[in-house]
């Protein structure tokens, strides 16, 4: 057996064992790359897991095309959260459409009302959530473990592709014919909302390419890292 085909086997085992423990779980699916894996592992084996997208209403047209594919090809159903429309009008009228660029606080205002808000209406009645986060990803992620309880959200939190290398989860995508995003295609390793993301250069970190404008050690959106502010 295969280094790959282990952690495949790791990742099975994990997601049997969170629905035998928590029974309310649920996939938090960005539609990343790790993500992509996690969807055609969840839909093969652990179907009963909710999966979830939080629809930013500033994503790229091609994350648009991978929800669809992943609706016609996955009998899970993918459910899609928006942003409390109040709440953006109120942050585009104090802080401007594009006011993000500004100041860190900004930004992070935003992330909050488009990402965090939603991502709690989402996680409502659950007992444990997934994500494709990888240690490898960026300097914020070094320290995360494969289970563990997330204070911030109230319930238990699963990272089964933590020790996963890109290398491994592309050869995954490849092995199985899984549909990703074709931004990935134009050196975008990872992809969130459109004015905040851009192509990376051969050598850069994968995630420098989200919130470029900001210092590498807090690009961090708030669905994972401590307390965001509401608004600024």
């Amino acid at each position: 057996m295969s280094d790959l085909q282990v952690k495949v086997e790791q990742v099975k085992a994990l997601l049997a064992s969170a629905v035998a423990e928590f029974g309310a779980v649920t996939f938090a699916n960005s539609l990343g790359a790790e993500d992509m894996v996690l969807t055609d592992l969840i839909a093969q084996f652990q179907p009963e897991i909710a999966m979830f997208s939080l629809d930013t209403g500033r994503l790229p047209q091609e994350t648009y095309d991978l929800m669809q594919a992943v609706r016609e090809r996955y009998a899970v159903p993918l459910t899609v959260y928006f942003p409390e429309s109040a709440s953006v009008e109120t942050l585009v009228a104090k802080n401007g459409v594009n006011g993000f660029y500004d100041s860190v606080e900004k930004r992070k205002a935003c992330c909050f009302v488009r990402k965090v808000e939603p991502l709690k209406r989402a996680l409502t009645g659950k007992r444990a959530w997934i994500t494709g986060m990888r240690r490898d990803q960026a300097v914020t992620r070094g320290t995360l473990e494969v289970s563990s309880y997330d204070a911030d959200q109230g319930l238990h939190k699963l990272n089964p592709l933590l020790d996963w290398t890109n290398a491994e989860v592309w050869e995954y995508i490849k092995q199985h014919d899984v549909p990703y995003n074709k931004l990935h295609d134009r050196f975008y390793p990872s992809i969130g909302c459109a004015p905040c993301t851009r192509n990376v250069t051969p050598g850069e970190d994968i995630r420098s390419g989200r919130w470029w404008w900001e210092s590498a050690d807090g690009k961090e959106c708030g669905l994972h890292a401590g307390k965001i502010s509401k608004l600024s």
